[in-house]
């Protein structure tokens, strides 16, 4: 392709919008003669007629309107592709981030409204589960992950740690009695989490005068997914372990009831990932920057 073609292709652009090679002229601070000329180019270089022209009139061809909207999808993801990397130009395009729906609704999603504030030129595309993503494989730009980090090829940014906790309904309690150590744990019904990626039930941790001590107690229901584990603890199935954070407005309407508090669980990390890029896009930048310091500050 030749080095004016994109100048060929933003002038014909106009010229269809503009309906007149006139107004097109003016538009872009250009001679009337160098507007036809970049047209008779283009049709040229294409081998098709693009413009009838006529004094009265200017009609697009088929081929002509054709080009047209895939002229017209090429120059603007091409806009969008430069501006990414401008260092000049406020942070703008598609930002696919990937999150845990836990973190998306206690701490994402609340605080959307103030990120879209600042970029209101970023276009947000939420993706969220409990699935581990292929930053590769599905596009995304950066993942925010719970847990230790086990991937390569990634830059993995740490935030800090967030807090577990053991909780169950007052009517588990109220049918079942509340435990009192972590031996009567064996004698209660436990809904546990697996992990869709390894199929490896996780363990419950505990802090015990210091140290870290693990459980694992037989599943009454066995999910894959942090709502549902949610779900099943209000709806008083038994006994769930997962993030303060998430459970925070349950624990405070009386929802659900916190266990075996002289045992907090061990904390676990959270982190941004991200390929492992050269030159990492401004949008990018800019969510990794503004998630860390909400993070930071809850």
């Amino acid at each position: 392709m030749r080095s004016n073609m994109f100048d060929y292709m933003d002038i014909f652009i106009q010229v269809v919008e503009k309906g007149s090679f006139s107004q097109a002229a003016d538009f872009l601070q250009l001679h009337r003669p160098a507007v036809s000329k970049a047209i008779q180019q283009l049709e040229a270089e294409l081998g098709v007629k693009l413009i009838h022209r006529t004094t009265r009139k200017l009609n697009v061809t088929a081929e002509g309107e054709e080009f047209y909207q895939r002229a017209k999808q090429m120059m603007g993801e091409f806009g969008d592709m430069m501006a990414n990397f401008s260092p000049t130009l406020p942070p703008q395009g598609r930002l696919r981030i990937d999150i845990p729906l836990s973190l998306a609704h206690s701490l994402f999603i609340p605080a959307l409204g103030d990120f879209t504030a600042l970029y209101p030129d970023i276009e947000v595309v939420l993706l969220s589960s409990d699935k581990r993503t292929d930053l590769i494989a599905s596009g995304v730009d950066c993942v925010v992950r719970l847990g230790e980090l086990h991937d390569s090829g990634f830059i993995a940014r740490r935030l800090g740690e967030i807090d577990l906790v053991t909780c169950a309904a007052p009517a588990y309690i109220a049918q079942h009695g509340m435990p009192q150590s972590l031996e009567d744990l064996h004698q209660h019904q436990a809904i546990n989490f697996f992990s869709d990626h390894s199929r490896e039930i996780m363990t419950w941790t505990f802090t015990v005068e210091g140290k870290i001590v693990t459980h694992r107690s037989d599943s009454v229901i066995l999910v894959d997914n942090s709502d549902i584990l949610l779900s099943c603890g209000l709806a008083g199935l038994g006994i769930i372990q997962a993030t303060r954070m998430a459970l925070a407005a349950h624990l405070v309407s009386g929802a659900l009831v916190e266990i075996l508090p002289q045992y907090p669980p061990q904390a676990k990390p959270i982190s941004i990932l991200y390929p492992d890029r050269r030159y990492l896009p401004s949008k990018v930048q800019a969510f990794i920057s503004w998630f860390s310091e909400r993070f930071a500050s809850q």
